[in-house]
């Protein structure tokens, strides 16, 4: 016999020899199971979260206003009416920096503020004037 054919023959008997377990793939991996939502935690993250807001609340000008907030999952929910527009904006910026996931503003705003408010940028862009120490040499 050909050194070529007992080469074939010898390469066949060890592939053949393996064992069973050696051939088989292994299973995938098992998937690890999602944490478990602690609903007693999350509802003291939102009573936080709430009285971070309140706080805030009182600090500010928009406190005034009477704006409700409840925050439930780590969305904060604004209601109320105000007759300024930039205060709608304020309380979705607070409610943020509080540590809301999320905010639903439900504020409403007066129709006179709207109507200010449009007509102030009909008006144009104001300009800021800086006083300067000494006048600007030529």
């Amino acid at each position: 016999m050909s050194p070529l054919i007992l080469a074939f023959f010898f390469f066949m008997a060890a592939a053949s020899a393996q064992t069973p377990a050696a051939q088989t793939k292994a299973p995938p991996p098992k998937p690890a199971p999602a944490p478990a939502v602690n609903v007693q935690s999350t509802a003291s993250q939102d009573k936080e979260i709430e009285n971070a807001i309140r706080a805030k609340l009182l600090k500010s000008k928009i406190g005034k206003d009477g704006f409700t907030v409840r925050v439930q999952g780590g969305v904060a929910y604004w209601e109320g009416a105000t007759g300024v527009v930039q205060h709608k904006g304020s309380a979705t910026r607070m409610a943020k920096t509080a540590g809301a996931k999320r905010v639903v503003n439900n504020i409403k705003v007066s129709d006179d503020a709207k109507q200010a408010a449009a007509g102030n940028l009909e008006q144009g862009r104001r300009r800021v004037q800086v006083k300067r120490g000494e006048p600007r040499g030529e």
